[in-house]
């Protein structure tokens, strides 16, 4: 399986020219099989159509059943939406396995987000990531949440396959997608044929871009929030100025060369703690909304507490099992649930005996309310304390969300004993702890 870059001679791996001068056979797109014409003088040529992926496949080990040294060929890297994985598949369905007497090599190439950012600047040099707008194969809900996710966490996006003749209107609700988390401004480079001879590239902002000229031998590379595009080339910063004053100059104050940034990991779950400090009455939902991260990240920090660095009046731990965490929960009497929905909060006073787990479905229901929540969500819990005001339980989503939360009750300015009791017993039996990451003792 050989990848041979964006298609020009000089971009080619001499590792890809010798896989195809060594091939009996040479299988591939037809546009894929023009663009390497002149060194396939001698060799059998199958060419194949842009739906006869799989076709390629097969034909390809069935080639190399009869002896034949065969290179399945792609622009690009074969590797990265390419012919590599659907091969695999094929070869396994047939009983192929690695070590057999047909050996499988795949070659690498240039890819086409690589290709293309060489020819406007650097816009990948730092975090970034690729998506292809084709829903031919990908259910569209799966490929609008990985734009949502890309957006809102400051990739750098390149996106593939972003319009064809049929379809149009992807390109036009990945801008609208990721217009709810980029300026308007946000640097776009559209690149089409990079290396070839019909080679374009386009500048644009993120707010002109479905407008713009796209087909399928394009690629679309969109900045992040530190893009920027000067005497035309579009470049992504490194991040150096964060910790230098200068490319060659001194290291900022509090900063030390070859060590995490000040606000790297240790030190942005310090500046939660050291806010919690100076702001004893936030709650947990200011403290989110204040850093605009996962609930499940706070409460990491919080966990991370030492007595030199607290949280305030904050404690938190995870615990490892979320199902043993509720059968505690059943024995602590009367608790107050909170339901969190898109614009809504829901409050109701319950007895934990109640609480009924069928399945994925965590039920109660009274003459009152029924309460049900989705227990296949659940995916992680944390015992947390606001020291003289909550003992609470909160379960959690992978997405780290919360997804509902059970709170002990206070009455006449205190816990019932035996609840609490349970309570710290349960933080004891089942509390992860943050160095070794096994159970409390």
């Amino acid at each position: 399986m050989v990848g041979f870059g964006p298609g020009s001679k000089e971009d080619m791996t001499y590792r890809a020219r010798e896989a195809i001068a060594s091939a009996d056979v040479v299988i591939g797109y037809t546009t894929y099989i023009k663009l390497v014409a002149d060194l396939l003088e001698g060799k059998e040529v199958i060419r194949k159509g842009m739906t006869e992926e799989i076709d390629r496949c097969v034909e390809a080990y069935e080639q190399a059943k009869m002896g034949k040294v065969v290179a399945l060929v792609s622009s690009g890297d074969i590797g990265i939406y390419g012919m590599a994985g659907p091969t695999y598949e094929v070869l396994f369905q047939s009983g192929w396995r690695p070590g057999d007497d047909i050996e499988v090599e795949v070659v690498t190439g240039s890819t086409a987000l690589s290709a293309c950012s060489s020819l406007v600047g650097a816009p990948l040099t730092h975090d970034f990531c690729s998506i292809s707008l084709s829903d031919l194969l990908t259910p569209w809900p799966v490929i609008a949440n990985r734009l949502l996710a890309a957006a809102r966490a400051d990739f750098v996006v390149a996106l593939y396959n972003p319009k064809s003749g049929r379809r149009t209107q992807q390109i036009v609700e990945a801008q609208r997608i990721l217009l709810q988390y980029r300026k308007a401004d946000t640097p776009v480079a559209i690149v089409k044929s990079a290396y070839r001879r019909r080679q374009s590239i386009l500048m644009v902002r993120l707010d002109e871009m479905a407008e713009c000229d796209i087909g399928m031998l394009s690629t679309v590379l969109i900045g992040n929030s530190s893009t920027f595009v000067r005497d035309n080339l579009m470049i992504t910063p490194r991040g150096y100025a964060n910790k230098y004053d200068k490319l060659t100059g001194e290291a900022h104050e509090g900063e030390r060369a070859g060590r995490s940034l000040s606000i790297g990991l240790t030190g942005w779950k310090s500046c939660v703690r050291s806010y919690l400090r100076d702001s004893p009455g936030s709650s947990l939902q200011a403290v989110v909304k204040y850093f605009d991260m996962p609930f499940e990240e706070i409460l990491s920090a919080i966990h991370g507490a030492v007595a030199e660095d607290t949280a305030g009046n904050y404690l938190a731990i995870p615990v490892r099992d979320p199902v043993l965490l509720l059968n505690e929960v059943r024995n602590w009497g009367q608790l107050r649930a909170v339901v969190r929905s898109e614009g809504a909060v829901g409050e109701m006073m319950l007895d934990g005996a109640d609480l009924n787990l069928h399945g994925e479905r965590l039920s109660l229901e009274t003459k009152n309310f029924h309460l049900h929540v989705d227990w296949g969500r659940i995916v992680h819990a944390w015992l947390v304390i606001r020291t003289g005001q909550n003992h609470g339980v909160y379960f959690m989503g992978n997405q780290g969300e919360v997804v509902f939360t059970l709170a002990l009750v206070r009455q006449n300015g205190g816990f019932d004993t035996a609840a609490e009791r349970g309570y710290r017993q349960a933080w004891e039996r089942l509390g992860v702890t943050r160095e070794t990451g096994h159970e409390c003792a």
